[in-house]
């Protein structure tokens, strides 16, 4: 864990991934769950920097977070934007962020589960409905990427979904104080 006291520089290798046919089938809704997937039109600003911190402080998720009103919100309500928020038993469990304003490609920009909702055999199923979401906008290829500072589980499982790793990156990754990070979440 990082400490969150001081802002440190970490360097970080992107993987980039792309899928360019749908898969053959998606993961089956985990039984005996209390699960509910909803599409937030017009999501407060206040609601996805929360889901940002939420599902992205261990994994230091800072560049939405970084962001001012202003910009956010122009990304963020565009009509195309598709922002569906994960509830497991009632609450909160996570999140995926679509972008499907590319002419042949969707990305799949954010997508993650909060720490009470993981080790519930859920995830598999979860990266299944973002794909098929991804897919209904009908590209000729949807991409999502991912770097050494996410969850370990998670380049393996966009493989096993059907991802090809397509690229790599050196990046660098500032990471932001709590209470940076506090300003940015509880802003006014």
């Amino acid at each position: 864990m990082i400490d969150e006291d001081e802002a440190k520089t970490i360097p970080v290798t992107v993987t980039f991934l792309e899928m360019h046919v749908p898969p053959a089938y998606y993961p089956p809704l985990p039984v005996n769950k209390q699960i509910a997937l909803l599409r937030a039109r017009s999501v407060p600003l206040h609601f996805y920097r929360y889901l940002i911190d939420r599902v992205g402080r261990k994994w230091q998720w800072v560049n939405a977070l970084r962001l001012d009103d202003e910009e956010l919100a122009a990304g963020l309500h565009r009509e195309d934007r598709d922002v569906r928020v994960l509830y497991l038993d009632g609450a909160p469990a996570g999140f995926f962020d679509i972008k499907p304003h590319l002419p042949d490609e969707v990305e799949l920009a954010y997508f993650g589960m909060m720490e009470h909702a993981l080790g519930q055999g859920i995830g598999r199923w979860f990266l299944g409905a973002a794909i098929e979401a991804a897919w209904s906008y009908k590209p000729k290829h949807v991409s999502v990427q991912t770097c050494t500072m996410d969850h370990p589980a998670a380049l393996p499982l966009y493989q096993k979904l059907g991802f090809s790793p397509v690229g790599q990156k050196q990046e660098l990754v500032r990471t932001m104080t709590f209470a940076e990070r506090s300003a940015s979440v509880m802003r006014p």
